[in-house]
């Protein structure tokens, strides 16, 4: 009976956590894209700027931007601290769209010049040249890295507990302090696994997909 008990109120948390982790894609994906094109601007300003953005972004760790992000505001300008799922979905998003800027900014500079060059010589504008000729290329390239970082995130969202929003782990913590047993935290593992499985599948197909257009 308690088991069940336990499994239903893991299922609600689980939905932070998936809500978390799509929210932060969501955001985080196009975000990253715009932060790689400032990485590879020709304005030298612009191209500093962002380069020491994502340096920050990566080398701080995540939850200590989470603090950041949900303190921050309360600590420099004296207003009210603000809401803990935003904060958290703010947070994350920043911190993982200066990674896949940097996954994004390897997948463009991998194509050969000669076919922006190609498209140049055959009239084509520069956005053209990118969805017609490097997007699709750039896709494949980095779906392995890219599955990678979306994988780690599915993890990363037990983060989100230490500033208190009731994901899977706060749950299983809080439980298992009211029961004095330690297994509902493992038990947390069999939802994270079967999540990562799904990616783990998704991307596999995805994969296949690209596999007919050889690079």
């Amino acid at each position: 009976m308690i088991f069940w008990q336990v499994t239903l109120q893991f299922l609600k948390g689980f939905g932070t956590t998936c809500s978390i982790f799509a929210l932060t894609l969501l955001f985080a994906l196009p975000l990253g894209l715009i932060i790689s094109f400032g990485t590879m601007s020709k304005f030298k300003p612009l191209k500093a700027v962002m380069k020491t953005i994502v340096w920050v972004v990566r080398g701080v760790p995540l939850m200590l931007q989470l603090f950041i992000v949900y303190y921050g505001p309360s600590l420099l300008f004296h207003v009210p601290i603000g809401d803990k799922f935003v904060s958290t979905i703010i947070a994350f998003s920043i911190n993982y769209a200066c990674y896949f800027s940097e996954i994004y900014r390897a997948g463009i500079e991998a194509i050969p010049r000669g076919q922006i060059e190609a498209g140049q010589v055959l009239g084509m504008t520069r956005f053209q040249i990118f969805t017609r000729i490097t997007l699709m290329q750039v896709v494949k390239r980095i779906v392995p890295p890219m599955g990678n970082e979306i994988i780690t995130l599915v993890k990363d969202t037990a983060l989100a507990r230490t500033i208190v929003v009731v994901e899977i782990i706060h749950l299983a913590h809080k439980i298992s302090n009211t029961l004095a047993e330690i297994w509902p935290l493992f038990y947390t593992a069999i939802f994270y696994l079967a999540f990562v499985g799904i990616l783990t599948l998704l991307f596999g197909w995805f994969e296949k997909k690209l596999s007919y257009y050889k690079v």
